[in-house]
């Protein structure tokens, strides 16, 4: 075991730099047995890493591969199997349980003593050892000895750990010195154990005459002896002075201890008295209010300027000194609290004073206003409320202190503030939205007859009476707009109809110019009402201490309450609003203030989209911009939800005005005694497109545009086919052409971008029924001439070669002589002649399109006659037959046609 030991060392573990400690021939449990090693090893190395290693020896050779190796760390549990009876099985439980059959127990117990000793020193016993006896485990060393051999014992279970951990290789010094000590001794080699007595008795030699040496030196010993002793009495002498010397400075220290004493006392009273002093200061200098305050809060005047800013400095001392940081025990103090008493007391009174005054404000300041509204009563203008905003911003700094002492007074005066203000509102903006609708229908005040609209004299009358009243004025409710429209209308269609009705209406057309008007009211409308809001809106927040301009989560719906209660209904009195809740109470207070700005906005909106439905194009553009410059303001503010609303109102008028316009396409009619021509809703796509360009250009939602021009033009492409299929005066490819050249005229000049494929659409249908109408109508001038050389091409599809044709007997040369016969010039111009006034019957005026067509026939009667020239000098080579007529002569013919209509 000693020699595969050395051996294992030597090939396997000195390489890796590695020390082999203990190792045991085992096989697996329960197999064939393959034997093998398991080695305990450390390496040289620090820090050191310890493991066990598989080792097996080759099938091939006597020397010795390493198969496995696991860090002792890894080592779960050692299981001896038997802690009483000799048993050479054990366990080792890695990742896995791995079982083993030593080759003795003694080996075992070797191989676990030094698992356990190593386990000891580097692993801090994180092993558990299961069935081996602690008594083994102590004694397993002698029992090794008297088991193993004294070789193996020494060098592989190597005493305790601390021998393993001491021992060291040879170096290169030592084994020169080793190799000549054993050259000088013949047997040292042949008879260790007689080499090993001669070394022996030298180092007995050596050891003797280092004992001799130290006796030689026993005379120096007692002179370093006697040099102790005197040092020794010099040291007692040093000790007995400095003994001497302590006593003298103890008296000195107690003197000292009682002027220290003395001191602190003097310095802890000057102490407190500073302290109590800076207590003093601190509440007469922080609790003291002035006289002048004083008066101020109690009989300042709150109606001049000079008297609002003592207030507002009486009032800001006042809050300083309740709002003072009391230290510790202050308020325990009675002057302390009767103060206090009294600050509670001026604050109460000073804000019910402020209180009252500002109410008597609120009122006063709304009858003034309403003072002005006669005066703006004509105009399509709204008062002006900055005077009254200013010069309650006077406040803003009392209504902040107001605020933050007293929330509930401060809650009161914005219910009474928004209270007043709605009634005044209300009736400022119900007045300038009945001048709007005034000028809109173009009536005025005293008036009773609606001189722009067509009607009946005693309808009107009675409308008129029944609309504005004795007073002659408009109340702002459609209904007997509408009762008007429909009375008022006689044969034509109402006002409020689709494109297609607007090809109808006579006297009441509302042309560019009325539309333009529309737009300039609309637009006067929303620019009126945008900076009302926002200077309201800036103001509340300026006045009442609101934060705004912040994105708040979410919007108002239309379920939300508009009765003006405001958050702070469930928030406690006197505690500050947050953040957010203070947005949600200026928009409730928007909402209060205005809540008649949507309602009438949206019958607004009825009015001008039943005057005439193209005002819904206008208003969707101005809408929408003013939607779009609110939102880049404040998304979340009043004026962007309440145009945002209206906007959606709007966008819905647009979309049924243009489901309408589809839907009368639909309907349409034509006359079955006179020609097509250009059908109505064709015309009227052209007039609602130029419109709409203009009115769209640059705008913000030309996306609701291009979808409105694609739905209405897959409606024209429709009706358009579907007319021309049901006409019965005009050809089928006429109605087709003309229309669809006038769409494709309109979509070129309008350069409608997201049309262009319909443009393309319609210029193709245009050509090919431009081209089918030409074809079909040249067949008659000369028909028979036609059927001949038809019957001619027949004969040479079926395989009769094209010289062999004359000898047919239907198409022989005298056939055909008789057929070119009956087709003199004078004939054939006839012929062209009766051909250009069907054309004309067929072709309406407005689309011009008769030139184009004669000349597209000129070029196709040629193009004929010349495939009949050819045929006949393939078919009759040398005949000598031509037509009657030449090329020039067609030329003349149709020029002179043409000139002579």
């Amino acid at each position: 075991m000693t020699a595969i030991k050395h051996a294992l060392q030597r090939d396997i573990f000195t390489p890796n730099d590695e020390r082999l400690l203990s190792i045991v021939n085992v096989c697996k449990a329960g197999k064939k047995k393959k034997n093998c090693f398991l080695c305990a090893t450390v390496t040289t190395e620090r820090p050191v890493q310890v493991k066990v290693v598989k080792v097996k020896k080759s099938d091939k050779g006597d020397f010795y591969k390493r198969q496995i190796a696991w860090a002792l760390r890894d080592l779960a549990v050692v299981d001896a199997k038997d802690a009483i009876k000799e048993n050479p099985e054990f366990d080792l439980h890695f990742e896995k349980i791995y079982k083993w059959v030593a080759s003795s127990t003694a080996e075992k117990n070797a191989f676990i003593s030094c698992i356990w000793k190593l386990n000891q020193r580097y692993l801090r016993k994180k092993i558990d050892f299961v069935n081996v006896s602690s008594q083994l485990l102590e004694e397993l060393p002698k029992v090794a000895e008297e088991s193993v051999p004294s070789g193996e014992n020494q060098s592989v279970t190597g005493g305790d750990e601390e021998s393993v951990d001491e021992y060291q290789e040879l170096n290169a010094r030592e084994e020169q010195d080793i190799e000549i000590m054993m050259e000088g001794c013949e047997y040292a080699i042949s008879n260790a154990e007689a080499f090993a007595e001669k070394l022996s008795r030298e180092l007995q030699v050596l050891d003797g005459a280092n004992i001799q040496s130290i006796m030689a030196s026993e005379k120096q010993v007692n002179i370093l002896m006697k040099l102790l002793d005197e040092a020794l009495k010099e040291v007692d002498q040093i000790e007995l002075k400095l003994s001497s010397y302590e006593e003298m400075l103890q008296s000195v220290k107690e003197q000292m201890d009682q002027i220290s004493e003395s001191n602190h006392l003097i310095h802890l009273s000057n102490t407190n008295n500073v302290k109590l002093l800076s207590e003093i200061e601190f509440l007469v200098n922080h609790m003291d209010l002035a006289k002048g305050h004083v008066k101020a809060l109690q009989e300042g005047d709150l109606a001049s300027s000079r008297g609002i800013e003592a207030c507002t400095n009486a009032a800001d001392a006042l809050l300083q000194c309740m709002n003072v940081a009391l230290r510790p025990g202050h308020d325990m103090l009675l002057a302390v609290r009767q103060q206090q008493q009294r600050f509670g007391d001026l604050r109460e009174y000073f804000a019910r004073r402020l209180a009252n005054h500002l109410n008597n404000v609120f009122v006063q300041q709304g009858h003034d206003q309403s003072s002005t509204l006669a005066q703006h009563s004509a105009e399509l203008t709204l008062p002006n409320h900055h005077p009254f905003h200013r010069d309650l911003l006077r406040y803003a700094k009392l209504m902040e202190w107001l605020k933050s002492t007293d929330y509930g007074k401060y809650e009161g005066l914005t219910k009474n503030y928004m209270d007043y203000l709605s009634r005044l509102y209300e009736r400022e903006i119900k007045d300038f939205f009945e001048v709007a609708k005034i000028k809109m229908t173009g009536t005025t005040k005293e008036s009773k007859k609606f001189a722009t609209l067509p009607r009946k004299e005693s309808a009107v009358k009675q409308e008129t009476e029944s609309l504005h009243g004795s007073s002659g004025k408009l109340t702002g409710s459609t209904s007997s707009l509408n009762k008007l429209s429909v009375q008022s209308s006689g044969n034509r269609r109402s006002q409020s109809s689709s494109l297609l009705d607007m090809g109808n209406m006579s006297a009441s057309d509302l042309d560019v110019a009325d539309r333009t008007k529309f737009d300039k009211i609309f637009e006067q409308v929303l620019s009126e009402l945008e900076p009302l809001c926002l200077a309201e809106q800036d103001f509340i927040s300026k006045f009442f201490k609101l934060q705004q301009h912040q994105s708040m989560p979410g919007t108002m719906t239309e379920a939300e309450d508009l009765d003006g209660v405001t958050p702070s209904r469930q928030h406690n009195p006197g505690t500050p609003l947050p953040v957010s809740s203070e947005r949600d109470m200026i928009r409730q207070m928007m909402i209060k203030i205005f809540r008649c700005i949507e309602p009438d906005l949206n019958s607004l909106i009825a009015l001008g989209d039943k005057i005439d439905s193209f005002n819904s194009l206008y208003m969707l553009v101005k809408m929408s911009h003013h939607v779009w410059t609110a939102e880049n303001v404040d998304p979340a503010s009043f004026l962007s939800t309440t145009l945002g609303n209206v906007l959606v109102t709007v966008k819905r008028n647009f979309d049924k005005c243009i489901s309408n316009q589809i839907r009368q396409m639909e309907e349409v009619k034509i006359s079955k005694k006179s020609k097509v021509g250009i059908l109505p809703f064709v015309a009227e796509f052209e007039e609602f497109a130029g419109l709409a360009e203009s009115i769209f250009k640059n705008a913000e939602r030309r996306g609701d545009l291009d979808k409105a021009y694609t739905k209405l033009i897959r409606g024209v492409f429709v009706n358009v086919e579907k007319v021309a299929h049901e006409s019965q005066k005009t050809p089928r490819d006429v109605v087709m052409m003309e229309n669809f050249h006038h769409i494709f005229a309109t979509l070129s000049r309008l350069k409608i971008s997201c049309l262009e494929a319909e443009k393309k659409e319609a210029k193709l249908k245009y050509t090919d029924h431009l081209q089918s109408y030409v074809i079909y109508s040249l067949g008659q001038p000369l028909e028979k001439l036609n059927h001949f050389f038809e019957g001619v091409e027949a004969r040479v599809a079926q395989g009769i070669r094209e010289e062999e044709v004359s000898y047919q007997l239907a198409f022989n040369k005298q056939e055909l002589r008789k057929v070119i016969k009956e087709y003199p010039g004078k004939e054939v111009k006839k012929g062209l002649d009766n051909l250009y006034k069907k054309v004309d019957k067929h072709l309406c005026e407005e689309e011009n399109l008769l030139q184009v067509v004669w000349h597209l026939m000129q070029d196709e009667f040629i193009r004929q006659y010349k495939h009949f020239e050819g045929l006949i000098a393939r078919c009759y080579p040398g005949s000598g037959i031509t037509m009657e007529f030449t090329i020039q002569d067609i030329l003349d013919y149709c020029s002179s046609i043409a000139q002579s209509h």
